[in-house]
């Protein structure tokens, strides 16, 4: 059952987990990870660094979440024992992602030869010999490298500058699959790729709107300042098809107030649109601001362009049409944009619920657009604010890691290291997998992540990665990744230090554009290495007549002068280890009305709204509360009444028009595969469904944003029939 109507986010359960997770890993060890000079391993909401591991930039103590404690049991975890790789391949195929991920953190190098059935152990100076020179012999046109987002700068830049120097811009991170949507939308109409609020700003906002996101879930230290915003009088607007629990009532483990009086009201308004609408809400909202007349024109007419399009479009928009296509009525429309008209300080945050659309860029397009049309960016305590996943995939975005540079930051990197980097441009994510796919990829590098969980059509990315014939991957634990699509070719899988255990310092990004120091230094594992200084040794047995010495400049000292010098906005990254001063990068932040657009005005843009496909259920793929990306620590979720991995969850009047009763066993069927799962009721709009994600990516098709390059992983039509 999902009944979720009793509720309540946080609370008393989830310190009680905390408690139970910190007692499996020991309360010293635990106190050691957390309490140390590191920048947290989970979301990017960030915190740790040089002010302690559990107090954010604006000093607030304790800052920690079930997600960083959840991080720190994994990698706290003894080196898996070597008796289960006797075990085969197949075996440890069929464990459950969960299974996999308490194996233990990987000890030793692994390789797997070309149609063995069995991983081996073997030693560094053989993995290292081995995969270099397998790289070496393959064409690096016909090669891609991939990086998660838990890497560091220091890491993300090496890794970025080997794979131009051995020849290849096929370099991606998964932003391609997260966020990628925000930073082509916010190009075109600021200029800019990023938020362009600091976390203080969130303490001055009067408004905020939450939209297409889960906070409680995925970033529930973002809970807080949502708390505070009511508590000072303020509202909170969610815009999400689900009614989550945890976004309605959370009781904040921090606050003995909220956790006495059993949880903060979070939500003061909640609009739930139909899956796949929210361009028709957004130009609700902006038709209604007009009507209303609370649009700033002087703002407009100082900083904006294409104003006159945009109104000319809204006005041709028949409010009809508005409501048919997102479910929600004028009287509802009209209210939240009142509200919106009220407020001095608004702050538009969201999360993947709208950049995992195949027109993901131009949601992000209206929902900026709706913020410009009161004059939002541009100032103090307001602004826009992508909620990003992993706690450093801006960051290996800033830094490099990404298929097409800047022209001016390739020809600073060309001169600062004497070398030419090859010309074309690079493969996005999805395009790589698809040359895989039809035979034209023979060498990936995986550094983190597990790339064949986070690609949609799972099918599809079985064959794609199959058909790689070396494979080496860099990791700190076993993920199905490692064990699904090896196909008969190589593997090599390469044991990594965690974030706290480096050997040097390093850098991180947090979604706010802070770049915090990690001091690393713990030891817990003596056989793991640095990701820097795998690659730095990758690069002398693979390019040994390179101008650059990877060796010695696997030195994160030397990395980062070098990120300072070449990176616009990073300047200050030169002398972070020797200052102590976590650093704002510079030009991001948007306190005064300085947009980065050609003309240096923010521009309104035409978004036109998408046509719905009738007669089928329009599917989400989703995130549960013990879950973080791919990995998944619990196998039932306490926010939607401990619904399991299977659940497919319904609205009420689909399930009766469907015939179908909770619990019932349903089959799920999409143009790319089939999926079978569990009937479950939850607070939906008529016509829109949810699974979880990654097993309902057999349902996802491997469509694209054309602008972006991200799946849809948020609208996907599904028929869903009793089994």
């Amino acid at each position: 059952m999902a009944d979720t109507s009793s509720i309540v986010g946080g609370g008393p359960k989830k310190v009680l987990y905390t408690l139970q997770t910190i007692g499996r890993m020991g309360v010293g060890k635990a106190a050691k990870a957390l309490g140390a000079k590191n920048t947290c391993k989970a979301c990017a909401y960030g915190m740790g660094g040089q002010n302690g591991g559990m107090t954010n930039e604006l000093g607030e103590f304790p800052s920690v979440c079930n997600k960083s404690v959840q991080a720190q049991s994994t990698d706290i975890q003894p080196p898996i024992p070597h008796p289960i790789f006797e075990h085969s391949i197949a075996d440890l195929a069929e464990l459950s992602g969960r299974e996999m991920e308490h194996l233990g953190r990987l000890g030793t190098p692994l390789f797997r030869r070309a149609g063995a059935s069995r991983f081996t152990p073997i030693d560094w100076d053989t993995a290292l010999e081995h995969a270099a020179h397998r790289l070496a012999e393959t064409d690096p046109r016909r090669s891609f490298f991939y990086s998660s987002g838990r890497s560091s700068n220091e890491a993300g830049f090496l890794f970025q500058l080997l794979a131009r120097a051995y020849g290849t811009n096929n370099v991606n991170n998964c932003s391609y699959y997260c966020h990628q949507a925000t930073s082509e939308g916010l190009a075109t109409t600021i200029g800019k790729g990023t938020a362009t609020v600091e976390l203080e700003d969130l303490t001055g906002a009067d408004l905020i709107f939450v939209i297409g996101a889960n906070p409680s879930s995925n970033h529930p230290r973002f809970i807080h300042m949502l708390k505070n915003c009511r508590e000072r009088g303020g509202q909170v607007i969610v815009i999400n098809p689900a009614k989550e629990p945890g976004l309605v009532k959370f009781a904040v483990p921090k606050s003995p107030s909220s956790m006495l009086k059993g949880g903060s009201e979070i939500a003061s308004d909640y609009l739930q649109p139909r899956i796949g609408s929210d361009i028709a809400l957004f130009k609700g909202l902006a038709k209604a601001v007009l009507e209303q007349g609370r649009a700033d024109m002087d703002f407009i007419a100082a900083h904006g362009a294409g104003f006159e399009a945009f109104r000319a479009d809204l006005d041709a928009l028949a409010w009809d049409e508005i409501t048919a296509r997102c479910g929600l009525s004028r009287e509802e429309i009209g209210r939240v944009a009142a509200a919106y008209g009220r407020s001095e300080n608004a702050v538009f945050a969201w999360g993947m619920g709208m950049t995992h659309h195949v027109h993901g860029t131009a949601n992000v397009e209206a929902i900026a657009n709706l913020a410009l049309l009161r004059g939002m960016v541009g100032k103090r305590f307001a602004g826009l604010l992508p909620l990003r996943g992993h706690s450093n995939v801006q960051g290996i975005g800033t830094i490099g890691v990404k298929p097409v540079l800047a022209r001016d930051v390739l020809t600073k990197m060309e001169e600062v290291f004497g070398v030419t980097f090859p010309p074309e441009k690079g493969l996005d994510t999805m395009a790589c997998l698809t040359q895989a796919e039809a035979g034209q990829v023979d060498a990936a590098v995986i550094m983190g992540g597990n790339l064949w969980a986070a690609t949609p059509d799972t099918a599809f990315s079985t064959r794609a990665m199959a058909a790689i014939g070396f494979k080496l991957f860099l990791t700190t634990t076993l993920n199905q990744g490692h064990v699904h699509g090896l196909g008969d070719g190589e593997v090599m899988i390469l044991p990594v230090t965690a974030r706290d255990e480096e050997w040097e310092p390093t850098t991180q990004e947090s979604m706010f554009n802070f770049v915090r120091l990690s001091d690393g230094g713990i030891s817990r594992i003596d056989s793991v290495r640095p990701e820097s200084w795998i690659l730095g040794q990758l690069g002398k047995r693979m390019l040994p007549h390179s101008p650059i010495d990877f060796e010695a400049f696997s030195g994160h000292a030397r990395i980062r002068d070098a990120i300072a010098a070449i990176v616009p906005g990073m300047e200050d990254l030169a002398d972070i280890d020797v200052a102590k001063r976590e650093f704002h990068i510079r030009n991001r932040v948007l306190h005064v009305p300085e947009f980065g657009t050609p003309d240096g005005r923010a521009h309104f843009v035409v978004t036109p709204v998408p046509v719905v496909e009738p007669g089928r259920l329009m599917l989400a793929s989703v995130r549960s509360e013990g879950q973080f990306n791919s990995i998944i620590y619990e196998e039932e979720d306490s926010y939607r009444g401990k619904a399991g991995r299977r659940s497919i969850f319904l609205s009420a009047e689909d399930m009766r028009a469907r015939g179908l009763v909770e619990g019932q066993r349903v089959v799920v069927t999409s143009d790319a595969g089939i999926m079978e799962g569990i009937a479950t009721l939850f607070d939906l709009p008529p016509g829109s469904a949810l699974a979880y994600y990654p097993e309902a990516n057999v349902l996802v098709g491997t469509a694209v944003d054309p602008r972006s390059k991200t799946p849809a992983f948020k609208s996907v039509p599904v028929q869903v029939e009793a089994a």
